[in-house]
């Protein structure tokens, strides 16, 4: 079977996801992915009429993020226009997704030159956003709502905190430690090999830097922050009454849920992009590319989806078994923050280093603009490998639905 290599990873600065405070937000979509389709084009002297295709992630396909992202954005960034584009939604999994399914096409000797990638703004996806509407089930159909009960995320984030007897305390400790490296790894320069600087239509610059970090956060300043999403649980979501905690009293009746998560210790609401460029080891050798990794494995896993986030974990052990590893030979661990939970969680359930996780922060400190994270931490993982001289990474993150994707690179 042919190996899949990588070539090169690019990607955006993540930009604050809010209309008016963003340096991104006034940009459509298209432009965010036409900036790492031309940057990685331009990078490797790729020759766009031979790519074969451009599989792109975005979880909300709608209005300025519908009509197949991938393909208009490369048409935007001047590819032939026989390079076609394909764009896929795993939710917050699909810039894993959309490498993992790059890398098989290649694997399976279909296909030679792919570029894979992802893009998502929040600062547009927050307008259509809507706290009494389910966002994964429609109101009228409440066959799925009644066999597999899906809540708010946040309000997940907590159950599984009260279930796991994660502290508040806790979480908030992974928090400040997230911002304390992001802002190492801004200080030292480790994140500039990948980053581009996203330009406005005059050819000025629109942002160059990770524009989300709060790096003067402390425990004092996360302690003082209300809970986000006490409020939100016990909004009515239907005309039944049901409520997001009430979905998840459902399947888990016991669980008084008690609210942890606040805009510190979750996510942060940020646009961005990302493109990885991937081919066989023919057409690499070919155009006179050094790989820099190849794909060694890449898994999917469903979980529970009323608690949504506990996928990571099964998914990390099913990668590590498919390729023959064990959890001491990844030398690189990114598990997404999408809730400082998930990440606590994860390195507990595993019992990993915790000086190997995240090395470089997460999402709390960073940003995590959905379709694109993924792609965005492979990208980050290869950059540390090199830094550091490391052979493995593995990446993965909890997508809704109750899903997890996970891939393991090897540095070359």
């Amino acid at each position: 079977m042919p190996e899949a290599y990588i070539i090169d990873a690019v990607r955006t600065p993540r930009g604050i996801g809010k209309v008016g405070k963003g340096s991104l937000a006034h940009l459509h979509p298209q432009v965010l992915g036409a900036t790492v389709l031309k940057a990685i084009k331009d990078r490797n002297n790729l020759k766009t009429d031979e790519v074969d295709d451009i599989i792109w992630g975005c979880a909300t396909q709608v209005d300025k993020q519908g009509a197949d992202l991938g393909r208009m954005s490369a048409l935007l960034a001047g590819y032939d226009v026989k390079a076609s584009g394909v764009t896929l939604d795993r939710f917050c999994g699909s810039g894993i997704t959309s490498v993992s399914f790059g890398a098989g096409q290649i694997m399976s000797g279909m296909e030679d030159l792919v570029v894979a990638g992802g893009t998502d703004m929040m600062s547009f996806t927050a307008s259509l956003a809507d706290p009494t509407r389910l966002p994964l089930m429609d109101k009228d159909n409440p066959q799925l709502r009644e066999l597999h009960p899906q809540s708010n995320q946040g309000v997940c984030a907590d159950a599984i905190a009260t279930i796991e007897g994660i502290s508040r305390e806790a979480t908030e400790e992974l928090a400040v430690e997230s911002q304390k490296r992001a802002t190492r790894a801004i200080a030292e320069g480790w994140f500039e090999k990948s980053l581009v600087a996203v330009h406005n239509e005059d050819g000025s610059v629109a942002l160059d830097h990770e524009e989300f970090p709060r790096p003067n956060t402390t425990r004092e300043s996360l302690a003082g922050l209300k809970a986000s999403f006490a409020a939100l649980a016990d909004i009515p979501v239907d005309d039944k009454g049901n409520t997001y905690r009430s979905l998840i009293n459902k399947k888990y009746p016991d669980v008084d849920i008690q609210h942890i998560h606040h805009a510190g210790n979750s996510s942060g609401v940020v646009d961005g992009s990302a493109a990885i460029l991937l081919a066989s080891p023919e057409y690499a050798k070919k155009h006179g590319w050094r790989p820099r990794a190849k794909i060694v494995t890449a898994v999917n896993v469903g979980d529970c989806p009323t608690l949504m986030l506990n996928a990571p974990v099964p998914a990390a052990k099913k990668a590590l078994q498919r390729a023959g590893l064990t959890k001491n030979d990844i030398d690189v661990w990114e598990i997404n923050e999408a809730f400082a939970v998930v990440a606590e969680k994860f390195i507990r359930d595993l019992d990993l280093p915790r000086d190997k996780v995240n090395i470089n922060g997460g999402a709390m400190a960073l940003g995590h603009p959905i379709g694109a994270t993924g792609s965005i931490l492979i990208g980050t993982a290869l950059d540390e490998l090199e830094r550091t001289g490391g052979k493995y990474a593995l990446v993965t993150m909890c997508a809704a639905g109750g899903m997890a994707p996970a891939i393991i690179i090897e540095r070359l």
